[in-house]
């Protein structure tokens, strides 16, 4: 039974729909009361929370909020700020986390939900390094990762070759290596090395964000599975926003957390659904965001399958420029 003292806790014990329907729900009613913003919303588009009996009648906060308000759940002050990437003239969001350790087992459980024990891996990183973007999660995440992974994992954004060189010596030695990188990054190794990482992980974070030409998914894919001598390249959806991360094993095909789920909206009617296998609005359900918001509405396009996977198919015209790619800028 789920209770005020015990549903923190049971966001990373979900085994099955009913487990996620009741704690969405009780997480709802508890953001709707606690959180200022959210409540402030709600009540502006005149919904009664006591109404709120499926999680498909739950509002979903405009991702844009994150960029114009404190979105805090509670009383407590928050630990750390992440923000996101941006160009200069864009404002960038601001995600207020008080609690890091419920973001690192969402990170930490969620990787080792598709991928098994971090520690049997050498995680090489096409990033920049935690001391040069303190503000990025996803370099948080990274860095928590390597340091409990194989002692040789490392960010290597800047050097190449040294990165070439350790995976030629990785594979000798029998090493799984895991390479996770910005697009643009990925395709500058291929080009420039073209190491054989047959047998290893790749995993792509996001597009070129004019570093390079821009490509589509499959495109991109395909080139660096030439280069790199591998069948599949993986894919990390995951934004500043979100406390929790979807995994794509190859093929495009994203499959979130047990804690996640991912409703299409309707792209000219924001409060309806479409049906499965047609494109619209992605809305993210995130229990782990348990003292922000759980209940956001992108700017990404998407199509939701009935097994709860989904696909990235763009993002809504006139939208800022945003990914983990421009981390290094």
């Amino acid at each position: 039974m789920i209770t005020k003292n015990n549903f923190i806790d049971g966001i990373f014990k979900i085994r099955n729909k009913v487990d996620f329907n009741t704690l969405a729900l009780y997480i709802f009613r508890y953001q709707a009361q606690k959180n200022k913003i959210y409540n402030l919303y709600i009540n502006k588009l005149g919904i009664n929370i006591n109404n709120i009996t499926d999680i498909k009648d739950i509002p979903f906060l405009p991702i844009e909020f994150f960029k114009t308000h404190k979105i805090l759940t509670g009383n407590k002050t928050h630990k750390i700020v992440f923000t996101s990437s941006g160009t200069e003239g864009l404002q960038t969001s601001k995600h207020y986390v008080n609690n890091l350790k419920i973001y690192e087992q969402s990170f930490l459980q969620g990787f080792e939900n598709f991928y098994g024990n971090v520690s049997q891996y050498t995680i090489l990183a096409l990033l920049p390094s935690y001391l040069e973007r303190k503000g990025s999660s996803l370099i948080y995440m990274m860095n928590f990762l390597i340091n409990k992974a194989d002692k040789q994992s490392g960010f290597y954004l800047n050097n190449l070759n040294e990165l070439t060189q350790k995976i030629k010596y990785l594979k000798k030695n029998g090493k799984k290596i895991f390479l996770i990188g910005v697009s643009y990054a990925l395709i500058n190794l291929a080009e420039m090395f073209s190491p054989d990482l047959s047998g290893c992980i790749v995993m792509e974070t996001g597009g070129m964000k004019g570093r390079r030409r821009e490509m589509s998914k499959k495109e991109l894919h395909n080139f660096l599975s030439k280069k790199f001598n591998i069948k599949k390249i993986h894919s990390e959806y995951g934004m500043t926003e979100l406390l929790s991360q979807a995994y794509s094993q190859g093929n495009g095909i994203f499959k979130p957390q047990p804690w996640m789920k991912i409703l299409i909206r309707d792209i000219y009617d924001p409060f309806s659904f479409v049906k499965y296998n047609n494109s619209g609005g992605i809305n993210v359900i995130d229990l782990a965001n348990i003292y922000s918001c759980s209940f956001i509405e992108t700017k990404d396009l998407g199509k939701l399958h009935k097994n709860g996977n989904f696909e990235i198919l763009g993002r809504f015209d006139n939208s800022d420029i945003r990914g983990c790619n421009l981390l290094v800028q």
